[in-house]
């Protein structure tokens, strides 16, 4: 034997370190894109809109999904461009009546009073729509356009003020920073509970006000190929997490394990711990409710991918009793701890049981029922065994 294969065996042969052992279901992959991100934020961009007037139907919306600097920026816009609007059209009222060329004169009539340029006519447009009325500069009653275009721009003005305070008092107000304090854990475990495999993860809610009628969901993201060939990117299918028995409604007042337990309707049935390395999967978490101080809908979102899947784990306990009241320590919110757990798919340990069973109900002798003997049989047998006290009964009797 070389010496090269020599010192190549005796490598092989070395026990691995403790740094090189991993927990099933953490194995490395390459950095691949999560559908939504562990924050909840979906990772889909909408490109080649054609019908984009469809957005301007439903404005309000439209304002309000806008970022901060965008909606700033239109809810400025919006009163600089009425106010220069209007105010150009009072200065080109004053200009065509002649008002700018009899400036100073005491005889002349002028529609607007103190209007003799530009920057004064866009002052009476500030000062008119956001009704501050200084009262140097006023509308006369020596011309109708004058009146017609103030009573314009106060209807205007005040359109503009319901739609940008509504606008501003929407986006402030919305339950989208309530999920903010709406926590999950980094990781979902595989193990047993009650002899059934199940796959758990931990929510919790951070604040002292509850969220009211919370619910939960789970969607399995995975792409697949069906069998005439066409490929499903992203298919969704639910997760159970105890809709048909009422689990998925919660009374969230302490950190909370939700469970999905891995049976025939599950997507997992089949999966193993070895098979969960290879697997590319994505489970999405939508947690709903309605926040108590303000009574409207939030929903928070996070995703796992088979990464982040630990095989074998249980969640370590993070409530206590203390002081006659119960402690949430959420510093203990992530931990976790292995468990023995099989490393076969819940399939798999159910046709083992089968087999088992089946097993044990063979192997178990049948009973044979064993006749009793008669009192004058065993009678007979008792005082003569050779079977002659028998005979000498038979005779007897005859």
């Amino acid at each position: 034997m070389q010496l090269g294969q020599v010192i190549g065996l005796a490598i092989c042969c070395l026990p691995r370190s403790s740094s090189d052992e991993r927990p099933l279901g953490l194995a490395s992959k390459q950095q691949r894109q999560r559908y939504v991100t562990k924050v909840g934020k979906c990772q889909v961009n909408l490109g080649n809109i054609q019908e984009k007037k469809r957005f301007l139907s439903d404005i309000f919306t439209t304002i309000v999904d806008l970022k901060y600097r965008w909606f700033l920026f239109v809810f400025m816009m919006c009163y600089i461009v009425t106010w220069v609007a209007f105010g150009t059209i009072y200065f080109f009222d004053a200009w065509l009546r002649g008002d700018i060329d009899h400036i100073g004169d005491p005889e002349w009539k002028a529609c607007i009073e103190n209007v003799d340029n530009f920057i004064s006519a866009l002052l009476f447009s500030v000062e008119s729509q956001r009704t501050i009325g200084y009262g140097s500069r006023i509308v006369t009653a020596n011309c109708a356009e004058g009146v017609i275009l103030l009573m314009a721009q106060s209807i205007i003005g005040s359109m503009i003020d319901a739609l940008m305070v509504g606008c501003m008092f929407v986006k402030i107000s919305r339950p989208k920073k309530r999920a903010q304090t709406l926590i999950f854990s980094k990781n979902c475990v595989i193990s047993h509970r009650d002899e059934k495999l199940c796959l758990m993860f931990r929510i919790g809610d951070l604040r002292e006000s509850h969220m009211v009628d919370a619910k939960i969901r789970a969607k399995l993201i995975k792409s697949r190929q069906t069998k005439e060939g066409e490929f499903i990117p992203l298919e969704q299918s639910e997760l159970n997490l105890g809709y048909d028995t009422g689990e998925d409604r919660l009374f969230l007042v302490e950190p909370q394990i939700i469970c999905h337990v891995i049976n025939q309707r599950s997507p997992f049935w089949d999966m193993s711990a070895e098979s969960l390395r290879r697997e590319q999967f994505e489970i999405i978490i939508i947690l709903e409710g309605i926040v108590e101080a303000t009574g409207m809908t939030c929903q928070a979102r996070t995703s796992y991918t088979e990464d982040e899947i630990l095989w074998g784990y249980r969640f370590e306990p993070c409530m206590w009793l203390e002081k006659g009241a119960f402690r949430v320590d959420y510093s203990r919110f992530e931990l976790t701890f292995e468990v023995q757990t099989p490393a076969a798919s819940a399939k798999e340990m159910q046709e083992m049981a089968e087999l088992q069973r089946r097993g044990r109900d063979v192997n178990v002798p049948v009973p044979v029922p064993v006749p009793v003997p008669s009192l004058a049989s065993a009678f007979y047998a008792k005082c003569s065994p050779s079977g002659q006290g028998r005979e000498q009964g038979n005779s007897v009797g005859a």
